[in-house]
Formats: structure tokens, sequence, C-alpha cells
């Protein structure tokens, strides 16, 4: 065992003792001290009526805003799907014009390409004429009729075909342009009916709001029907 020193000892006391007169008067300094107000009444200048009546005029209009605002974003909604039906509309339709347009570029193409080669069998018929009869001046050549010749009938059948096929393409196109303006009315009365009935909803729910109001501002006319309270019947609560 090691004796403790006593200067060192008696030293850590009086600091220990010091602290702790230190503690002491910092509590005492900084104690909360009582506190000393004027009575008054609390709750403000208004009664519970006019309180309560507030409150549900808040809550109607607060009510009353979700719902606008819910008819706007679906208005939105619909105004960004018919913008985007009509962009759909309009590709498709620049694709039909595409699409007959190079179809008349072919049309001209095999028309040219016809010409060309009727003009090429001409000439070469006449010129196998020439070879086989050099002294057509002291004869009288004898043409076929051309109303009877192959020629003729062959002529006769690919211009009958082609007919066909252009009533047949005139034939759908007029369809098509009929389901066009079907679908374009259809979607027209559609919108029409929708945009009826939003209106009529909307006028239904600003009338009832209206008439809510003007029940509300009449003397003791705030009840809250199907609710839980009544204003009628003074200060007292109904819950």
């Amino acid at each position: 065992m090691i004796a403790p020193k006593e200067n060192r000892r008696s030293q850590i006391q009086r600091i220990a003792e010091q602290e702790l007169k230190n503690l002491e008067k910092w509590k005492e300094q900084h104690r909360a001290k009582p506190v000393n107000l004027v009575p008054r009444r609390l709750g403000g200048s208004q009664s519970e009526a006019e309180v309560r009546q507030k409150q549900q005029l808040q809550l109607m209009q607060s009510k009353y805003q979700q719902k606008l605002k819910r008819e706007e974003s679906v208005r939105i909604k619909k105004e960004a799907e018919e913008a985007q039906i009509q962009k759909m509309k309009a590709i498709q339709r620049e694709k039909s014009n595409k699409l007959e347009e190079k179809k008349r570029f072919q049309e001209n193409l095999r028309r040219e390409a016809f010409r060309e080669h009727h003009q090429y069998k001409t000439a070469e018929f006449l010129s196998r004429l020439d070879t086989e009869l050099p002294d057509r001046s002291t004869r009288p050549v004898a043409f076929p009729d051309p109303q009877s010749s192959t020629w003729a009938r062959s002529r006769a059948y690919k211009d009958s075909l082609k007919e066909e096929e252009n009533k047949k393409l005139q034939k759908m196109k007029e369809e098509q342009h009929q389901k066009s303006e079907l679908l374009e009315y259809n979607q027209q009365q559609q919108e029409e009916a929708r945009t009826k009935i939003h209106q009529a909803e909307h006028r239904r729910v600003n009338n009832v709001f209206l008439d809510r109001l003007q029940g509300k501002s009449q003397p003791g006319g705030l009840e809250h029907f199907g609710g839980h309270w009544n204003m009628n019947s003074g200060n007292s609560w109904d819950v």
C-alpha cells in the first residue's frame, strides 16, 4: 500500500468543493422565473356558431376546388388525346396521299412504256411490210381490218382490264372516304355529347353550391343536411 499525498488530496477536495459551489450558483442564477400573465378570454371574439359556419364554408369550398381541379385535369387529358388522334389522322392522310401519288407515277410509267412498246411494234410492222412488198407503189396494199385482228382484240382486252381496275380503285377510294367521314362524324357527336354532359354537371354543381350558400346566409339557416350537427340549435353541439 502506498499512502496518498495529503497536499494533493486536500487540493483535489478544494477544487471539487469549489466546482459544486459554482454549480449551485449557476442553478440559482438560471432558475425559471414565475410567469405573470393578465387573465384574458381565449378563443377570440367569434362564437362557436360562427366558427362552425366558417369551417363548413371552408370545407365546401375546398371540395368544390378539388372537383374543379379534377375536371380541369380530365379536360386537359381529353385535349391531349384529341390532339394525338388528329396527329395520327394527319400522318395517315399524308401516307395515303403519298401512296396515291406513287400509284399515279407508276401508272404514268406504265402508260409511257406501253406507248413506246406500241410505237416500236408499229415501226417493226411497217418495216416488215416494206420488205415483203417492194412494189407497193404499183399494187394497192390491203391492210387487215383492225377490228378483226388479234392486236385489236388484245388491245380491247387490255383496255377493259384497265378500265375495270380503275373502277375498283375509284370504288375503294370512295368507300375509304365515306368511312373516314363517318368516323369523324361519330367522333364529333361523341365529343358534343361529352361536352353537354360536362356542362350540365358543371351547372348542377354550381347550382347546388349557390343554393347551399344562399341557405347558409339566411338567419338560422346553416344546417348540415345529412351531417352531424345543426346550427339552428344555438351553441349546442350535436356530434
